[in-house]
């Protein structure tokens, strides 16, 4: 009996469906607009300076050189000199793969700090708009909350809407390293929320810490968990979340990130919405360390087949039945959307069981089924996942709950 999913008029339909998306999402939204930025950003201006700047009498190295090449460079420091460095360039060694994962707190600290004043400023200039001081203060009371004692941002940049990184944990001694990547609207002021916390990426990253110190008595595994938002996501449901472009230059800071996480940990990628394209995008390069993608609410991963990433690492997929991305248009055309459903059979992914989280932002709710098996991953305890589907196929071939090693 011939499938009427796999006729050409339905993928012919399929299509069509897909560019009306893409017509709404114009008229609606419009072409995102570029920025222009005259001038060297912040960061810019702080790299710059430590291109020039020098350690008694040494010269800086490049900061875009290899992780363990500044690695090298921090460790042959004195504490003392360390602590210089991050006072007079904070941006640079804050944002810097292969500082010292402690350094750039500090050096983060202070840069916020330094924004934090700016804002303040800002919130009376009589230049501004009174919305243009509003959001003076809102940036303003962000910076001032990033900075609170405890907090461990391991990436700043105020620059635009801003990039951010936050970790849960201790980056240094951790055995297994979880780094949520989210989707659209996530920029600084959208990064931790009140209501609803688990919808953000601080919430999304406290949530899965706690449920992996659950979940680790099993298997004593020392964890840390990084909500990553330090890639700048689309804005809404336009052209750019229709597209890879955004997603293309993720990837290559999630690259970065990855091979620059200290010691010999292993990594597990959680990817939700657009995150999931970004980790798509980026799987063919990651390092080896990175032993599990798992995506939630994915509008796809770029690709038909979970085989076509091109990645050793073992591939998840969840989506609950009230999330609204499985009404878009999984396909690719033109560069428009994204590819295969990665919970098809098609696509060929572990399918993980996502009953219990609500919509598209609930897949880290405390007490979801979706939130135990991240975490039940993240700590290496596979064969205590729960499959979508009866029959435990999504743990087929694995074997054990150790932590070292791949299963």
């Amino acid at each position: 009996m011939t499938s009427f999913d796999s006729s050409p008029t339905l993928n012919a339909w399929r299509a069509l469906a897909a560019l009306a998306v893409v017509f709404v999402m114009l008229a609606t939204t419009g072409w995102t607009a570029v920025r222009s930025h005259p001038g060297k950003t912040a960061l810019q201006a702080s790299l710059s300076a430590w291109e020039h700047g020098h350690m008694n009498g040494r010269e800086l190295p490049d900061p875009d050189a290899s992780p363990t090449r500044l690695a090298r460079f921090f460790a042959s420091l004195t504490a003392q000199q360390r602590t210089r460095l991050a006072h007079r360039y904070p941006l640079a060694v804050g944002n810097m793969n292969g500082a010292p994962v402690s350094l750039r707190y500090r050096a983060n600290r202070i840069a916020l700090d330094q924004q934090r004043k700016v804002e303040k400023k800002r919130m009376h200039d009589n230049r501004l708009t009174p919305l243009g001081q509003q959001e003076a203060g809102r940036l303003m009371h962000r910076f001032e909350a990033l900075t609170a004692e405890g907090r461990h941002i391991l990436a700043f940049d105020p620059e635009g809407s801003g990039r951010i990184a936050e970790v849960f944990g201790d980056l240094d001694t951790a055995q297994r390293v979880s780094v949520i990547v989210p989707g659209v609207d996530t920029d600084l002021l959208t990064f931790q929320k009140t209501s609803k916390n688990y919808s953000a990426p601080v919430g999304m990253a406290q949530n899965l810490y706690a449920a992996e110190n659950t979940a680790k008595s099993a298997t004593d595994t020392r964890t840390a968990v990084i909500a990553w938002a330090d890639y700048t996501s689309p804005g809404g449901l336009g052209i750019d979340s229709a597209t890879a472009g955004r997603a293309e230059a993720g990837a290559v800071r999630l690259n970065a990130l990855v091979r620059a996480l200290p010691g010999t940990s292993q990594v597990a990628l959680f990817c939700h919405s657009y995150g999931s394209v970004v980790c798509g995008v980026a799987a063919h390069e990651l390092p080896a360390r990175v032993t599990d993608i798992a995506v939630a609410g994915s509008p796809g991963m770029r690709t038909s087949k979970a085989s076509h990433l091109h990645t050793l690492a073992r591939v998840w997929a969840m989506r609950d039945a009230d999330d609204w991305i499985q009404d878009v248009p999984y396909m690719e055309v033109g560069g428009l959307g994204h590819g295969e459903d990665p919970v098809s059979n098609a696509f060929g992914a572990r399918v993980l069981a996502a009953k219990d989280a609500e919509g598209h932002t609930g897949y880290f709710a405390p007490g979801t089924d979706s939130l135990a098996n991240f975490a039940d991953i993240g700590v290496g305890a596979y064969r205590s996942v729960t499959c979508a589907h009866e029959g435990d196929t999504c743990r087929e071939g694995l074997s054990g709950t150790s932590a070292a090693g791949r299963a």
